[in-house]
C-alpha cells in the first residue's frame, strides 16, 4: 500500500516510549506519533491514552525524504459539529488540572483585536481594582505623596 500525507488509516500500537508511540500500519510500514499528536488535550504520559496493541486511527502528517513516517491521533479525530457536546471519553481521560481551551460559543465572530482589547481592558480594571484595595490595606498612605510619617 502506497502511504501519502493526508491519508487516514487505522494501525496497532506496537510501542510506546516518553515521547510517542509507534504504530504499524497497513503493508508493514511502521510510523510514530509524537506525544503532542496524541490527543486534542495535554499528554504528560502517552500509557493514559494508548495501550500495547490497541488498535488506533491516525492520520498522515508526514514522510521524510528517508522513509520516516510522522503520524497523528488527534488530527484523525473528526471534531463533533459545532455547538455539540462531545462525550468526555472521546476527550480522553478526566484528570484533576486536565484543562483544555474552548473557543466561546457565541455566534459573534470577534477579531483577534477584538479578544485582546477586551482582555486588556479587563485586564486594566482588575489592576485598577488591585491597586486600590492595596492602598486601602496600607492605611490610607500612598506612594505619591499623602501623610506617610515614615517619610
Amino acid at each position: 500500500m502506497q502511504l501519502e500525507v493526508g491519508t487516514v488509516l487505522e494501525g496497532k500500537v506496537t510501542g510506546i516510549t516518553k515521547f510517542g508511540a509507534f504504530v504499524e500500519l497497513p503493508g508493514g510500514k511502521t510510523g510514530m506519533v509524537h506525544i503532542s499528536e496524541v490527543a486534542p488535550t495535554f499528554v504528560k504520559e502517552i500509557r493514559d491514552f494508548v495501550t500495547e496493541n490497541q488498535t488506533v486511527k491516525v492520520k498522515v502528517l508526514n514522510i521524510s525524504g528517508d522513509g520516516k513516517v510522522s503520524l497523528s491521533i488527534k488530527k484523525a479525530i473528526t471534531p463533533p459539529p459545532r455547538g455539540s457536546s462531545a462525550p468526555t471519553a472521546a476527550r480522553g481521560p478526566a484528570r484533576p488540572g486536565n484543562y483544555e481551551w474552548q473557543a466561546s460559543r457565541r455566534n459573534d465572530a470577534s477579531s483577534f483585536e477584538d479578544m485582546m482589547s477586551r482582555f486588556k481592558q479587563t485586564s486594566d480594571e482588575k489592576m485598577s481594582d488591585l491597586k486600590k484595595c492595596m492602598e486601602s490595606k496600607r492605611g490610607g498612605f500612598s506612594r505619591h505623596g499623602g501623610s506617610n510619617p515614615y517619610k
